[in-house]
Order: structure tokens, then C-alpha cells, then sequence
């Protein structure tokens, strides 16, 4: 439905207006035909229930309001409204999100389900509409959803692009409301047998994947098999944490937490927090778990379920060559793009690709040959996992991207269909490769994060179940499988009779996972599990576990019949004011508590303090306190006799609206002239209670020395005698008074005229005044003479941790700063801390509080205001931040690039690390020349040159003339070498080849792993390998028996073909390019002993995100 905006006001709850004409291209005016208008009962819309609606707004770019709400339109029966921020939530996009309209008002608990989307019109050409969808389970605490980078406020005001025409922007939104089961009242174990697992936030994507191997029964029962001892925690040791989970799955009435687990990988609580996706833990888990097998009974198992083998190769069409390279896998990545079906996908993977032309393949002897090259596999695996390529990288939008595209799937995957077209010849045909789908991984949302589930049929019965995190749910197999096909879904239409376009709705909930068993593997996997097979130790411990949580859960049960009183008294002020705190009165955290039935009469109560305290109930006086409108926590009032007949349980109601479990009081004891109790004395109207704080500016102290009671009427001067004997100073002392009013966000604390009467001053019980000595000396001698200077002080101070960069783990020293100070003050007091004369070569790094780790960019030259900038990481404070001392002063820095070049030295085995700083247009024959002065060289007239090394190969020399602003020394290693003499003077036949280190990993089924130092090596035409060892070993200076175990092989694309003594070793190598010359190279392959260098090059990979680590 489109409604008008603004509607007539009377209108707005009432009657729905819907135009006549269908939605056409370009700006309409929106007639609204009488006639057509009718009264809908919001309730009685057709299920789903789905609308339209459209916000018109006018004056737009002359909105000066932060956020902007649409009028109030039905859906499904609920109010809802769009929010929009003009000018952005904080970022330069349009930010626009659906809001429920009435969610203040809604009951306790409330929650409804939408699929919507949001659209900004484009006037002009209605195809260039930007429209983004979502879906939502909206409730209390996400009552708005929605978009905070909807489009960019550039392409938004930019009259040209047609989405603000005569300054007017059209909003539209498109909701669809689905009904939903009550959330919290499902009991997953008695509906389905299962039980979920809790989300410690956005971990969905570990949930889906857990229950999904849990379900596989032999890799559960392998799990269960893997040693592991009482005295092993499960937070330490990834073997128990599993166990211990896959137990809680398997006898635990209620979900199940993964904290012990994500502990035992290791992870902080930022990893936990940062949605990696399924795949990548599902690797690096199984990995893991494989590691920690072997030497054990259940070693092999990881590959035993998981790994099959493919065969890559190479066939030439005109000359008999071909080349083939065996590999393994545990899962396969299928695309989904431009493909129907799973089948589709295998098609596709086997795909022939016919090289030729200026693609033509090198084949040895032959050289340039036209050429088919493919894949076919050798075996899959009983467990067949498949990964659906649904996120990719655009190049045309330079972002990633979700594919939502259609795509389907079978229950059962036949993988010998037509006459095994995707098998290779060696395959072993007597194995039926026919699969049988286990479970479906779902991601529903966006690239930028979203939700995981998963459908799985536990015993490949008919009978599915969805696993979303603590809810377990039965569902049909059209919900597991057709629904998670992807593509569009058309919404039914609402009001038939008025012509409305139907509008399709992206389903952005599809499979991105599936996990297929093979038929005949079928009773082996999916087996039997009971208690036999799981460790004694386990039970206990998982038992006593289950009984100490059943304690917990009985109490928290309980927790309404109870009532915790927190009583604060006189001592509690004394001990605290001056160490814990400055401000208020108390910290009542660190008071006296009393857990009391809340049936329990208070004047029973004061018996307990009674015994507790030792002051008879006659003598006791208790007030509530009240927090003020300037956020202050005073005593406000007495209890009356009244009130304290009542039950504790009314009293807390009385005393506190806020609806916690706490009543917190303050007990009065008044002392006589023995120190003795006497009892309290009563109290009228005119009577305050006030409070009193001594300070002391020379010792910088304040401390609280009592309270009493004042008449209204009376003034301060005629009670300074009382005052002062409470101070301990002579009944003359000439003393100042204020009164402390606020602390948040800024002190208030005012001075009080002591010939005014305290009601005329607005004093009232609980007030506080502070006071201390009058001195005209303390205001030059003192740093903070009085007491407003000294609470400003104590308001701002801040007590800074300092860590060097270079250990960012351990605090170095700490300095007590003031959150007001700005750049140059920080600077200063960490360059007088360590000596230095220069505070200009101080440079700072400010605390990642999510990954505990310095921020990746310092702070800039007076690039902050403040030290509470400094320490703030989106809406959390740290107290930590990093320095380090510069050779030159960071704004001279920061004009230049810096880069670190590791030297080698042409005769000596060492490598050392220069730091190059030059200014940011030089070149890199600059940056040689620069490091030509700090080296020492095998001969004056050496040249240098620099490389590029990225996982112990050369990637690239360095032309000198390339400019080193956007060189990046952060992923690989800078090198600079000296160019050897015979480099020089290359013959025309000679050939300067790359040559590696390589071993074989013998667990990554024999795939080459490069390690060391690589290098370039001058190659003579004739040459023999026998001639070329000669050489090696005499550059790297390798002894004779070590050498005598070394094999040279000719390495392309990975694969090494070994030669003989006596094989002339240029004819390997056509090609004549240095550059692409990576993947072709003489191999040395031997094992990898030499000592660690002692620096490492930073060998991430560059992703967006951090990859998923496990770090046990």
C-alpha cells in the first residue's frame, strides 16, 4: 500500500489511502481516488501480511534536525516508521532503518518478525532506485533496524543524480511481516529430542558448524576417543573442551555454552566477537583436531572422514606430454554464479580450459604447445562437504559482494552420473559414489555480516531439524531444502482489489554449506554413541558440573522471594571517602549486604543488624536514599514507624521505582558523650541532615569527618564552633565552607556564604559540605588550594599505563595525568619521566580494547585534543597507551616513508635490519644510496639492488627509478643484496635463474613448502648440475656430508621434476624474463635446520579481517 505523507492528521490511525494507478517510472504526483479508500482492520490482513509505504519529503537539504521520523503507517497489524538521519548516524551516508512505532508501550516481552526493505527513489530514471533489503526479529532492545551506510551523502544531494529533485527526497518502504513462535517459551529438548547451543556473540557461524560434526556420530565418537585426563582444564586443552561439549549436546536438557571451547582455541574476546566465516574454522578446527589425534587411537580419523583427492593436469593435443599433479582436499569450493545446481557446479569444476595461442603451455623437449588442462577426481570422501561460493569480489564496486542467486541442490548426489564424467581414469570405479544430504548451512544476510543456522537430518531420516543457536525446531524438507534455494520470492498481494504492483522480495537466506554422507558409508558414520565410549573422568566431572549449575539455577529461582539489603554506616563513610572514593557518600558495592526474605517484617530485619552490627534495634535509624536529578545517590529520608511494620518486600517497592532486587539504606546510630548509643533524636522539618568532608590542601587529602543536624533557619556562623571541634581544630579557626552539589559530566561545587541561613543556601538533607582551614598562603604554595580545584583534579586525573611498542604486553611505568590535558602535555610529562629533552620524538599508539593489542596507526603530531581522545576506542576507555622514542621529531617523521630493509651481505652469513627514512617522493636508487652509507661493502664500487620476498621466494627487483611512496614493507620483506660481478656480464646464452629451498610436508600430502633464504644464480649454457653444485655449495658454504643428502630438481608451478649430475641445467629454463620467473625455479630440497633469523618478516595474509586462529 502506498500511503500519502503527511496524512490528513485525523486520518492517520483510521483510514488508509491507496492509489488508483499503478506504480510507473519517474515522479507521480500520488492522486488519491476517493473512491478507492476503505477502512482495512489492521488485524484481518492476509497472511503474510505485507506493505508499501511512501514518504515524501520536502525541504530536504534544508533539514537541520539530526534524525527524522516518517508518519506512523500499518503492516501485518503493527505501527511502524521510518528513521531516517539526514546527515548520517555518525558516518557521511544516509543511514535509514525501520522502526516499531509503539515499542515504548508495547508489553513485556514483545517481539514480531519482518522482511523489509528500504528504498531512496531516483526521480529521473525510477531503475536507478537504490533499494537495500533485510530482515529482522525486532524486540525491547532492537526496536529500529535497518541501514547506517544506506548510500553516500554525495550521490544523495547531488541534484544531478536524481534522487533530490525541487529539493524533495521520496522514501520507500516495502514490509513483510511473518508470524513467529514465542521465542522464549520453546523447550527445544522436549519438542525435538535436541538441544542448541547459547551465541556468545556472533558466533552463530561455530554453532552451525558444532552441531553439524556433532551429528556425524563417528567423528563425535572419535572425539570422545581422544585421550585426556581429569587434570587437564577444558579452557587450556581443545581435545577436552570438545568432549565436554559434544557430552553437554548429547544428555543436557537445556542449551549449551561455548565459552570453554573458544577459550581452549585461545581466542580473546574480540575474536569471538568478529564473524569469521564457517569455512575457515572448519578448516583450521579440523586441522587442529588431526594435530592433536595423532599418536592416539583415533589418529587418521580427520582424513579417514574427510579427504578425498583430485588430479590437476596438463595434456598437449599435437605431441604426446602430459602432466598431472595429485591433491587433496576436505571440502570443496563450488561456484554458485552462473550456475543452476550442484551438478551445474561439478560441471563446471571439471571443466576443460584449452590453453593456446598467446596462453600456449611449455611442455619439456617440446616447448610451445597448445594444450587441455583440467581437474578429475581420484576419490571423494564418505563425508562430502561443499562449499557454496556465495560471497565474491566485485571489481567494478571494489567491495565484496553476497550472491543470492538461485541455486539448487539434491537429497541425493549422484557423483558417478554419466559414466563418471568427473573421474579420473585411476579412480576406483567399484566404489558407488552416491551421496545422501546430511545438513545445510544457511547465511542469511548481508557481506558485512548476518546470521548462520543449519537443517540437519541427524539420522538421514525424513525427519529434519533447524539448529539456530538455542532453539532446535522440527522442520519438512522443503524448509531445509527448496527454501534455501535462494533467489526471489514474489509476495502475495495484500488488497487484491486495488491493483497494487507486487513487489519481490531478495531471499538472502540460502545454503552456504552442505554436507553429503556416502550411501555405502552410511552405517559406519552414522553409529551408535552411549556412555561406554566416553571417558569415566568426563562423567564425574561433567556431573558435579551439571549439580553446582542446578544450585545456581535453584537459587536464581528463588532469587523473587528475596530481597538484598545494602546498609551503609557511619564507619563505611569514613573507611571509603579519601581512598575508594571522592564524590557521593558511599560506594554501596562495598557495604554490608543482607539477603532477607521479602515476606520477613523490617522490624525483624533490624534484629538481624542488631546482632550483626551490635547496636540495639531502639538505637537504629534507617533513611532511603535517592538518586537526584543531577545524578547524585544521598540519603533523602527516614523511614517512618509505619513503613517499618511493613514487610521488606513492600518497603524495596516504596523505595524503588526502578523495579532491582536492592534496597539500600543508611543507618543512623547517634553516640552520646561515652561513645555509647543513644537514641536518634527527633526529627522535624525544620531539621537537615548534612554531611561534612574536611580538606586538607597540603597533603592534598580529603576525608570525612561526621554528620549532623542544622535548623533551617540557622546559619553556618553560628554552628562553626560544632564544625571545627568535628574538624579537631580550635572553636576559633577561621574555616571556608562550599557545598558539593554534582560531579557528572562536570564538578559543581559552590561556595557557601556563612551568614546565610542553610534553608536560604537551598541546603536539604543529605547535602554535603565541604570544608577546610582559610589560608592565603595555601593559594600559593598548593597546587590545588581549595576545594573546588582539588574535585576538578580528582574528576579528570588519570592514571595512564604506559607500554613500550616494542612489548606491548607489559606495563613499563604509569603517570597520573589529567583527561584534560592535551597533546603537547602528555608528550612533555612521558619525556620528562624518561629523561628526554625532545617530547617532539615521543610518539604515541593508542589501546585496542576488543584485541587487546596496540591500534595499527600511531597517533598523528597533535592529531588529538585530549587525553580522554586518546584513550577512548569506540564507546570503551582504556587506561593503556603505547610509546616510543624517535630518532627525529615525529612532525619531521611523519614527512617522510619509512621502510625497513634487510641487508644482506655478500661474504658474511648475516642479515641485519636498516630502518630507511626518506622523504616520500624519492625513489628506490635513493633509497640504496641512502643505504650504501650505513653498510659495509665487499668493494667500493658494489651496486645494490632491492628485492621483494614474500614466502621465501622473489617476487620482484626493484627498478630504480620506481618511486617509494607505495612501497608496502608491512606483508613482505624488503631486501637489498649486492649485484655479483658475474650478474654483470651475462653471455647470450646465459641465464640468471631463481633458486629456493624447498622441503616436502609430509602431512599436506607431500606438497612443497618453500623455507629460507632464496637467491639468483647465474647459469651457464653448457653447465651441468654437477658443475652448477659446485657453486651452490661453495656460495652457501654447506658442508660436504650435509650436501651429499641435498636433491636439485627443476620446479614449475609447484611440482618438482629431479635432475642428474649430469642434465644440462639451462635447457630447463626458456624462459628469459627475471620477473614472472617465481614459478619456475631450481629447487634444493633438504630439511629445513638452520637456526632461526632473528627477525621476522610480517607474512599476513591481506584480508579485511583477521583470519581465524587457533592458537593452543
Amino acid at each position: 500500500m502506498t500511503l500519502m505523507t503527511p496524512p490528513p492528521l485525523d486520518q492517520e490511525d483510521d483510514e488508509m489511502l491507496v492509489p488508483h494507478n499503478d506504480f510507473v517510472d519517474g515522479p507521480q504526483p500520488l492522486e488519491v481516488a476517493k473512491e478507492a479508500a476503505s477502512k482495512v482492520d489492521a488485524q484481518a490482513v492476509d497472511d503474510p501480511p505485507s506493505g508499501r509505504f511512501t514518504w515524501t519529503i520536502e525541504n530536504f537539504s534544508r533539514l537541520n534536525t539530526k534524525k527524522l521520523y516518517s508518519d506512523i503507517f500499518f503492516v501485518g497489524g503493527y505501527k511502524w516508521r521510518i528513521l531516517i538521519f539526514p546527515k548520517g548516524n555518525n558516518v557521511d551516508h544516509l543511514s535509514m532503518y525501520l522502526d516499531v512505532a509503539d515499542s515504548a508501550t508495547l508489553p513485556y516481552g514483545w517481539s514480531r518478525y519482518a522482511q523489509f526493505s528500504l528504498a531512496v527513489c531516483n526521480q529521473i530514471h525510477n531503475k536507478y532506485t537504490i533499494r537495500k533489503d533485510t530482515q529482522h526479529q525486532f524486540n525491547v532492545r532492537e526496536s529500529d533496524w535497518g541501514f547506517t551506510s544506506f548510500m553516500p551523502l554525495g550521490e544523495l544531494y547531488d541534484p544531478s543524480r536524481g534522487f533530490l529533485v525541487n529539493d524533495t527526497c521520496v522514501v520507500e518502504a516495502d514490509v513483510a511481516v511473518r508470524k513467529v513462535a514465542d521465542y522464549w517459551s520453546h523447550d527445544s529438548k522436549k519438542e525435538t529430542g535436541y538441544v542448541g547451543l547459547k551465541n556468545q556473540g556472533a558466533t552463530c557461524y561455530m554453532n552451525s558448524l558444532l552441531q553439524t560434526l556433532y551429528h556425524i556420530p563417528y567423528f563425535r565418537k572419535a572425539v570422545y576417543h581422544m585421550p585426556t585426563t581429569e587434570n587437564d582444564m577444558p579452557t587450556g586443552s581443545i581435545p577436552l573442551a570438545l568432549q565436554s561439549l559434544f557430552y553437554k549436546l548429547q544428555y543436557s536438557d537445556t542449551s549449551v555454552a561455548t565459552k570453554e571451547l573458544t577459550k581452549s582455541f585461545g581466542w580473546d574476546t574480540y575474536d569471538s566477537f568478529m564473524q569469521h566465516d564457517v569455512q575457515e574454522l572448519n578448516r583450521v578446527l579440523c586441522e587442529k583436531l588431526e594435530d592433536k589425534m595423532k599418536g592416539t587411537v583415533v589418529e587418521g580419523t580427520i582424513q579417514q572422514l574427510f579427504e578425498g583427492h583430485h588430479m590437476n593436469y596438463i595434456e598437449c593435443i599435437n605431441v604426446d606430454y602430459k602432466s598431472t599433479r595429485k591433491e587433496s582436499f576436505y571440502d570443496l569450493q563450488l561456484d554458485v554464479k552462473g550456475c543452476k545446481d550442484v551438478y551445474a557446479s561439478f560441471d563446471k569444476y571439471v571443466e576443460v580450459e584449452c590453453l593456446e595461442g598467446d596462453n600456449r603451455y611449455h611442455a619439456e623437449q617440446f616447448g610451445l604447445q597448445d594444450a587441455r588442462k583440467g581437474v578429475l577426481f581420484i576419490d571423494f570422501p564418505p563425508v562430502l562437504q561443499l562449499q557454496l561460493k556465495r560471497f565474491e569480489y566485485d571489481f567494478m564496486r571494489d567491495t565484496m559482494v553476497k550472491i543470492n542467486d538461485r541455486y539448487e541442490f539434491p537429497l541425493q548426489l549422484d557423483l558417478d552420473r554419466e559414466d563418471g564424467k568427473y573421474l579420473s581414469p585411476e579412480a576406483d570405479r567399484s566404489v558407488r559414489n552416491l551421496y545422501t544430504l546430511h545438513s545445510v548451512l544457511v547465511h542469511s544476510g548481508g557481506v558485512h555480516g548476518g546470521h548462520y543456522y543449519a537443517y540437519i537430518r541427524p539420522t538421514l531420516s525424513d525427519r529434519w531439524f533447524k539448529f539456530d543457536d538455542e532453539r532446535v525446531t522440527k522442520e519438512d524438507v522443503k524448509r531445509a531444502l527448496e527454501e534455501q534455494y535462494g533467489g526471489e520470492e514474489e509476495l502475495p498481494q495484500t488488497n487484491p482489489g486495488f491493483n497494487n504492483t507486487p513487489f519481490k522480495f531478495t531471499k538472502y537466506s540460502n545454503a552456504y554449506m552442505l554436507v553429503y554422507i556416502r550411501e555405502s558409508d552410511k552405517d559406519k558414520i552414522i553409529c551408535n554413541v552411549d556412555e561406554k565410549d566416553i571417558a569415566e573422568h568426563l562423567r564425574i566431572r561433567l556431573k558435579k558440573e551439571q549439580e553446582e549449575k542446578e544450585q545456581k539455577r535453584k537459587e536464581k529461582a528463588e532469587a523473587h522471594l528475596y530481597t538484598v539489603i545494602k546498609v551503609a554506616r557511619n564507619e563505611d563513610l569514613v573507611e571509603q571517602i579519601g581512598r575508594d572514593i571522592y564524590f557521593d557518600l558511599v560506594d554501596h558495592e562495598k557495604v554490608r549486604s543482607f539477603r532477607i526474605q521479602k515476606q520477613m517484617p523490617f522490624n525483624v530485619f533490624k534484629e538481624e543488624v542488631a546482632k550483626e552490627f551490635g547496636i540495639p534495634v531502639q538505637y537504629q535509624r534507617f533513611w532511603l536514599w535517592a538518586k537526584r536529578q543531577n545524578h547524585t545517590y544521598r540519603p533523602n529520608r527516614p523511614l517512618t514507624y509505619q513503613e517499618e511494620a511493613q514487610s521488606v518486600g513492600q518497603l524495596r517497592e516504596v523505595s524503588n521505582k526502578a523495579n532491582n532486587a536492592e534496597l539500600k539504606l543508611f543507618l543512623e546510630v547517634e553516640l552520646g558523650p561515652d561513645l555509647q548509643p543513644v537514641p536518634p533524636p527527633e526529627k522535624t522539618k525544620e531539621d537537615i541532615l548534612l554531611f561534612f568532608k574536611l580538606y586538607d590542601p597540603v597533603k592534598e587529602e580529603l576525608r570525612y569527618i561526621g554528620r549532623m543536624f542544622v535548623k533551617g533557619a540557622g546559619k553556618p556562623m553560628e554552628i562553626l564552633a560544632r564544625i571545627n571541634k568535628m574538624a579537631g581544630f580550635g572553636p576559633d579557626e577561621e574555616i571556608e565552607l562550599y557545598e558539593e552539589i554534582k560531579f557528572e559530566p562536570n564538578v559543581m561545587c559552590e561556595h557557601i556564604d556563612k551568614k546565610l541561613t542553610f534553608r536560604t543556601s537551598q541546603l536539604e538533607d543529605g547535602d554535603i559540605i565541604c570544608l577546610q582551614k582559610y589560608s592565603e598562603v595555601a593559594s600559593e604554595q598548593c597546587r590545588y588550594p581549595d576545594v573546588p580545584s582539588f574535585l576538578e583534579y580528582v574528576h579528570n586525573r588519570q592514571v595512564v599505563r604506559f607500554r613500550s611498542l616494542e612489548k606491548p604486553k607489559e606495563d613499563e611505568f604509569s603517570l597520573e595525568l589529567s583527561k584534560l590535558h592535551n597533546y603537547d602535555d602528555v608528550v612533555e610529562r612521558v619525556a620528562h619521566h624518561l629523561g628526554l629533552d625532545d617530547p617532539s620524538k615521543i610518539r604515541l599508539t593508542s589501546h585496542n580494547c576488543y584485541s587487546q593489542q596496540p591500534k595499527p596507526q600511531p597517533i598523528k603530531y597533535r592529531g588529538v585534543e585530549h587525553l580522554s581522545d586518546m584513550l577512548i576506542h569506540y564507546n570503551q576507555t582504556s587506561d593503556i597507551l603505547y610509546y616510543e622514542v624517535l630518532d627525529i621529531p615525529l612532525p619531521e617523521l611523519q614527512g617522510l616513508k619509512t621502510l625497513k630493509v634487510a641487508f644482506h651481505h655478500a661474504t658474511k652469513d648475516e642479515v641485519v635490519i636498516h630502518t630507511i627514512r626518506l622523504p616520500k617522493q624519492s625513489t628506490v636508487g635513493d633509497v640504496l644510496d641512502d643505504l650504501k652509507t650505513k653498510v659495509e661493502l665487499s668493494h667500493p664500487g658494489a651496486e645494490l639492488r632491492l628485492l621483494e620476498v614474500f614466502y621465501h621466494k622473489i617476487y620482484k627487483i626493484f627498478p630504480l627509478s620506481e618511486k617509494i611512496e607505495n612501497i608496502n614493507d608491512q606483508y613482505w620483506t624488503l631486501r637489498a643484496e649486492e649485484i655479483p660481478e658475474e650478474e654483470k656480464d651475462l653471455g647470450p646464452h646465459d641465464r640468471l635463474i631463481h633458486v629456493y629451498h624447498f622441503m616436502k610436508d609430509t602431512t599436506q600430502n607431500q606438497q612443497v613448502q618453500n623455507f629460507g633464504e632464496p637467491f639468483f644464480l647465474v647459469i651457464h649454457e653448457t653447465e651441468t648440475l654437477a658443475e652448477v653444485k659446485v657453486r651452490v655449495q661453495k656460495r652457501l658454504q654447506v658442508p660436504d656430508e650435509e650436501f651429499a643428502k641435498w636433491k636439485f630438481a627443476f620446479l614449475s608451478l609447484g611440482r618438482p621434476e629431479y635432475l642428474q649430475d649430469s642434465d644440462v641445467v639451462s635447457t630447463r629454463f626458456q624462459r628469459r624474463d627475471v620477473y614472472g620467473a617465481w614459478d619456475q625455479y631450481l629447487g634444493l630440497e633438504h630439511s629445513d635446520n638452520a637456526p632461526k633469523r632473528s627477525y621476522a618478516a610480517n607474512q599476513n595474509r591481506h584480508t579485511f579481517e583477521k583470519p581465524v586462529k587457533i592458537y593452543n
